[in-house]
């Protein structure tokens, strides 16, 4: 039920930002030199990698690591990055791993493939066997405002009481987090 439940408001989700994904995808062309969309090498379900697309808020030549871990993660934004960022608009293209079935529209959010701290605790606690969301508990719960072990224990308990019902609570409060931009740190 949950993957056609992806399925349904992947394609849903598509029709409506149709013309905000193309403006957006001009204006990261033409604030910044390199591709509008930028494949990130993502941990999945069972910790298989897969690549999650993103608008790109970032120079090419930032190193692929954690955002959080860059000394200064703002000198490496894009002109148009922040604001891409602030209310989660660099995500849209994640429509198309959620339509592919790489992920889900809620589980625990893809983590870098060298996030190795972050794939150990969620090994540990059984969350890699969830398929990675667009959003989840922890980002309704914090997001970049949280450090990591509480960020697993979030996952963690998601896995233990998920349902169609809390997934549709998950995605209301991330559209109004989104709409407000509250817990972004960069």
């Amino acid at each position: 039920m949950k993957r056609a439940f992806d399925i349904l408001l992947g394609l849903v989700a598509g029709l409506l930002l149709t013309v905000p994904i193309i403006i957006i995808w001009l204006a990261v062309k033409v604030t910044s030199k390199g591709p509008a969309i930028y494949w990130s090498d993502r941990v999945g379900i069972d910790n298989t990698i897969f690549k999650m697309p993103k608008f790109r808020t970032m120079r090419t030549d930032t190193p692929a690591v954690a955002t959080h871990l860059l000394e200064d993660p703002k000198k490496w934004l894009t002109p148009i990055g922040s604001f891409l960022r602030k209310f989660s608009l660099d995500e849209f293209p994640q429509l198309w791993s959620i339509l592919k079935g790489d992920m889900s529209f809620v589980g625990p959010r893809p983590a870098l493939f060298n996030q190795d701290d972050l794939i150990a605790l969620r090994t540990e606690k059984g969350v890699h066997k969830l398929k990675p969301g667009l959003t989840g508990w922890a980002q309704i719960n914090g997001r970049d405002e949280i450090p990591i072990p509480e960020k697993v224990e979030l996952d963690f308990i998601y896995l233990e009481k998920q349902s169609i019902f809390l997934d549709l609570k998950i995605i209301f409060f991330t559209f109004w987090t989104g709409i407000t931009a509250k817990s972004v740190s960069h």
